[in-house]
C-alpha cells in the first residue's frame, strides 16, 4: 500500500478513535447512572434516536452528547439562506466568500449548541433516578454554566475532528463522524438481541427475519447508490483529432440517487431538535407535542418521508447545475446527439435530473421509514433503522471509492514520473 494512502488512512482511524474516547467523557456534576436508565427507558422515541446518532453519547451526558448535529444543523439553515438570498449564493462560489461563508456555520453552530445545552441542563434539573436520587448533583446555575461550555467545547472539537479527516485523511469527515457513532452501537445490539432470544423473549426467527431484512435494505441501499444513468455525448470531428491522444469521456454519469445521504441526516437534525427542546419542558401541552413528535408515531414518519423528499430536491439543485453542464460541453464542442446544444441541452439534463430526484428521494423516504412500519404492525424490535443502515453503508461506500480514486492517483504519479 502507498505510504501516502496509509497515512491518511491511519490519520482517520486516530481522530475516530479521539471521538469515541470524548464520548466517554462526562460532564462534571451529573450522576451518569439516571441519565443512562432514562434513556434506556426511552430508547424508542426521539431521545433514543438522538442516543444512536450520538454514538450513546447522550446516555452517559458526554461533552459530545450533542454530537455533531448543532453543525448540520448550522449548515442546513446556511444552504436554505444561500438558496433564498443571491448575494450569499454569490459568496459560496467564491475561494475567499466560502472560507467567511464557512466561519458564518460555525458561529451558528455555537449559538445553536448553546440553546440545546441550556435546554439540556434545565431539563435535567427535574429528572431523579428509581431511589429518587436527583441526575445533577451541584448547583443547577453553576451546572447549567459547565454544560454549556463543556457541550460547546465538545462540538467544536467534534467540528474540528470532521474538518481534519476531510483535509487530512480519506472521506467526508462529518459522515465519517456519524457512520462510527452508529457503528460503535451494533455490538451492543447483536449482544441484547442474543440475550433476548437465550431468554425466550424473542422467537430464534424472529432474528433471522430481522437478518434477512437488513441483508436486503443493505443490498437495495448498494444496487441504487451505484445505480446510473449515463448520457451519450458527441463531439465535433475537430474536437475529437486535436484530443486524440487524451481519453474523451463518451457519456454523462448521473446518479440516481443524486442528493446521497445529505436528506435522511438533514432530515433527522431538523425533527431532533424541536424534541431535543421540548423534552426540557414540564409544561403539560408541550409535553404533549413532544409525544405528538414521538418517532414511533404517524406524524413523525409522515415528517420524515416529506422532509427527506424535501432535502433531496433542495439538495440535488443544487449540486447538479445542468446550465453548467451544457455551457462546458458546447465550449468543449460536445453535443448530446438529437438535442440542440445550449438552453435545450440544459431542459433536457434537468427534465432526467429531475425524474431520476424524484426516484431517489422515494427510495430515500422508504428506506428510512421503513423500520417503523416494522415495528407499528409486526411488533419487530429493530435496532439498526433503516436511516443508520443507508448512512452506513452509503458512506462505506464513499470511503471505499475514495481510497480507490487515491490508489489509482498514485499509480498515475509513479507512471508519470518512472515512464512505462
Amino acid at each position: 500500500m502507498n505510504k501516502n494512502l496509509l497515512n491518511k488512512i491511519l490519520v482517520t482511524l486516530g481522530f475516530l478513535f479521539a471521538y469515541r474516547v470524548l464520548a466517554y467523557v462526562p460532564v462534571p456534576g451529573v450522576n451518569t447512572e439516571v441519565i443512562k436508565d432514562f434513556f434506556t427507558s426511552n430508547s424508542n422515541n426521539a431521545l433514543g434516536l438522538f442516543n444512536m446518532f450520538s454514538g450513546n453519547a447522550a446516555e452517559r451526558l458526554s461533552i459530545i452528547s450533542l454530537g455533531i448535529m448543532p453543525y448540520i444543523t448550522a449548515s442546513i439553515i446556511m444552504e436554505l439562506l444561500s438558496a433564498t438570498f443571491p448575494n450569499l449564493g454569490k459568496m459560496k462560489k467564491e475561494r475567499d466568500g466560502m472560507q467567511k461563508y464557512m466561519q458564518i456555520i460555525r458561529y451558528a453552530t455555537i449559538v445553536i449548541t448553546i440553546i440545546q445545552a441550556i435546554g439540556v441542563s434545565i431539563g435535567l434539573q427535574s429528572l431523579s433516578g428509581r431511589a429518587g436520587e436527583p441526575a445533577i448533583m451541584i448547583d443547577i446555575n453553576l451546572f447549567i454554566a459547565i454544560s454549556c461550555a463543556s457541550m460547546l467545547t465538545g462540538t467544536m472539537l467534534l467540528m474540528w475532528i470532521g474538518e481534519q479527516i476531510t483535509q487530512r485523511g480519506i472521506g467526508n469527515g462529518i459522515s465519517l463522524i456519524i457512520f462510527a457513532g452508529i457503528v460503535s452501537g451494533i455490538p451492543s445490539a447483536i449482544g441484547h438481541t442474543i440475550n433476548l432470544v437465550n431468554t425466550g423473549e424473542m422467537n430464534f426467527l424472529v432474528v433471522v427475519f430481522m437478518a434477512l431484512i437488513i441483508l436486503a435494505t443493505v443490498g437495495i441501499v448498494i444496487f441504487v447508490e451505484l445505480g446510473e444513468r449515463r448520457i451519450p455525448i458527441s463531439y465535433s470531428r475537430k474536437t475529437v483529432m486535436a484530443n486524440q491522444n487524451k481519453r474523451i469521456m463518451n457519456y454523462i454519469p448521473i446518479k440516481v440517487n443524486l442528493s446521497g445521504v445529505i436528506p435522511p441526516i438533514f432530515a433527522s437534525a431538523v425533527l431532533m431538535f424541536p424534541g431535543t427542546i421540548l423534552q426540557a419542558s414540564t409544561n403539560e401541552y408541550v409535553r404533549m407535542i413532544n409525544d405528538f413528535l414521538s418517532p414511533n408515531g404517524y406524524f413523525f414518519n409522515f415528517l420524515t418521508f416529506v422532509f427527506i423528499m424535501f432535502f433531496a430536491y433542495f439538495y440535488a439543485s443544487i449540486i447538479f447545475s445542468a446550465k453548467d453542464i451544457s455551457e462546458n460541453l458546447k465550449r468543449q464542442g460536445g453535443f448530446i446527439p438529437g438535442v440542440r446544444p445550449g438552453e435545450s441541452t440544459a431542459a433536457y439534463l434537468n427534465e432526467i435530473a429531475s425524474r431520476l430526484t424524484l426516484t431517489g428521494a422515494v427510495y430515500l423516504g422508504l428506506i428510512s421509514t421503513l423500520p417503523w412500519v416494522l415495528v407499528k404492525f409486526m411488533g419487530v424490535p429493530f435496532y439498526f433503522g433503516g436511516t443508520s443502515v443507508l448512512i452506513v453503508v452509503s458512506v462505506a461506500l464513499d470511503t471505499m471509492r475514495r481510497i480507490e480514486a487515491q490508489i489509482y492517483m498514485n499509480k498515475y504519479q509513479t507512471l508519470s514520473a518512472i515512464g512505462l
